[in-house]
């Protein structure tokens, strides 16, 4: 019998609102229907559902059918951006474990990690890993990676491992086709439809690519065909007839917009100049307003959303706040005239106008939640600056944030009790030292004493180490919302999982930044 399938069934629960249990696996709703799918079509090795055991009535259980693997068969599972000598994570990562229950876990994951439990799930989500015990060679693990980095923002990301795959399936180039759109690239993602004759489009997306090829009598007939054989509802004629000539429609309000807004959709909305806003659409939606049409503010909103996700390097929000002065105060325009002012006394090599700058702008990336984005960007310069006062403290704090955290330690010699704790913390040598507060004592005992929650020693006991360490995330997760115990089980399975580096990182940023309750 495999260990813990109480544990499964947790995370079961926890992910049921996103996947039935006899559906088919996808963590996201608002892909475009760009392609027809019917259930009985071929979907290119990409079937919609995993058979799970029977349980029987009388609460015993039929023996679970062994899972077996072709090993000379495709393996498109095991398909990754990441090779396992750079993610850090064996390649055995999954183990023994099953895809539903992987999948379940993946899919159930919560999108306010802190920045290092971020990055480790981004990676455990592009790494190259052997496939689940059970995977037999079909992809569905593979097609929820894809969708979580849809729904992360993470679109670049997502389209590579699509590529990578070399899979051509109708569900595959859906979430192909929506990147394309999401990303500028419509022009694309017509081309693809086009050169690809197994797949039958959807009458909008024809309607849309007919148009982007300069088709217009053909998209039009399309449209009048479509509506006279009831294949599209009135809402989405009317959507299309405007997109395809506005003339008649001038001084009449747009049709409402679709719940949910699909890429599509977005793209025609704006094609016909009444743009949905993306702040109440997925992340991925951001995307879009990156475009160099959109208004310098939506752009650089769009940017601080998926830069805090970890999906664009900070060097974007660098170019864009410094990109033109800002036009008025509060909010956005407040951040941008902070960063300028700062990176300007930075430039000039004046510690006193950077002791002047640096608590200003660091306040304003608290508050966009930018703080280790910023700390990539300039914790190296800081450690060269002889500051004093507050910013001294800031800049020690940026620096532990950023990877140049053990040259700051050598450097800047801290002091007083926080400072302590925080120097060792980055060696993750805290014994002898005095925590400076519930979370450091939560902390604390994760490094001294780890204790492992009863879910997570099972699944290490079980050759389930991946699932473990998405445990380990979800538990920090708790912590941070107050249970401190999660904390100290959380960071004790992930150093009990091989991942000590990362524990150390997310206790600095549990210490350091302001996600707490």
């Amino acid at each position: 019998m495999r260990p813990i399938r109480a544990a499964s069934l947790v995370l079961a629960c926890a992910g049921s609102a996103a996947v039935a249990q006899d559906g088919p696996l996808s963590a996201i709703d608002w892909l475009s229907q760009s392609v027809a799918t019917p259930a009985a079509q071929d979907t290119g090795g990409l079937p919609v559902a995993i058979d799970e055991p029977p349980v029987a009535s009388d609460g015993g259980a039929l023996p679970q059918p062994v899972a077996t693997t072709a090993l000379d068969g495709p393996q498109p599972d095991a398909v990754g951006l990441i090779p396992p000598a750079a993610s850090g994570l064996p390649h055995d990562f999954w183990g023994a474990g099953l895809t539903r229950e992987i999948a379940e876990a993946i899919i159930a994951h919560p999108d306010g990690d802190l920045p290092a439990l971020r990055q480790l799930f981004l990676t455990i989500l592009m790494a190259e890993l052997a496939p689940p015990a059970d995977a037999g060679g079909r992809g569905e693990l593979l097609q929820v990676r894809i969708d979580k980095l849809l729904a992360l923002g993470a679109l670049e990301q997502a389209a590579s491992l699509i590529q990578a795959a070399g899979v051509s399936s109708p569900e595959l180039f859906r979430r192909a086709f929506d990147v394309a759109l999401l990303t500028g690239a419509e022009d694309r993602a017509c081309d693809g439809m086009s050169e690809a004759p197994l797949l039958a489009p959807t009458v909008p997306a024809r309607i849309f690519c007919l148009a982007r090829a300069g088709d217009w009598d053909t998209a039009a007939l399309t449209l009048h065909s479509a509506e006279a054989l009831g294949e599209i509802g009135p809402d989405q004629a009317t959507l299309l007839a405007r997109f395809l000539d506005p003339d008649p429609f001038e001084g009449e309000p747009p049709p409402p917009a679709p719940n949910p807004v699909t890429p599509l959709d977005w793209k025609m909305y704006e094609a016909i100049g009444e743009p949905l806003p993306t702040e109440g659409l997925p992340v991925a939606f951001s995307y879009a307003e990156m475009s160099p049409k959109s208004g310098w503010k939506a752009r650089i909103e769009a940017a601080e959303r998926l830069t805090r996700g970890g999906t664009i390097p900070p060097n974007v929000i660098l170019g864009l706040y410094t990109e033109r002065q800002p036009a008025a105060s509060g909010g956005v325009w407040d951040r941008a005239g902070a960063f300028q002012r700062f990176e300007a006394a930075l430039n000039s090599g004046d510690a006193g106008r950077v002791e002047q700058t640096l608590p200003e702008v660091w306040a304003r990336m608290q508050e966009a939640e930018l703080e280790v984005p910023f700390a990539v960007l300039f914790g190296k310069a800081l450690i060269d600056l002889p500051l004093e006062g507050d910013a001294a403290e800031i800049a020690f704090r940026v620096a532990l944030l950023s990877p140049y955290r053990e040259l700051a330690v050598q450097r800047l010699q801290p002091d007083g009790p926080i400072e302590t704790f925080l120097a060792r913390l980055v060696a993750g040598d805290l014994a002898g030292v005095l925590p400076p507060d519930s979370m450091g004592r939560a902390i604390a005992a994760a490094f001294r004493a780890p204790v492992l929650p009863a879910e997570g020693q099972a699944l290490l006991d079980g050759n389930r180490k991946g699932e473990a360490v998405l445990l380990a995330i979800r538990s920090v997760g708790r912590g941070v919302k107050g249970d401190l115990r999660g904390v100290t089980e959380g960071l004790s399975l992930l150093r009990a999982a091989g991942l000590d580096s990362v524990a150390r990182r997310t206790a600095l940023e549990l210490m350091i930044l302001e996600r707490r309750g």
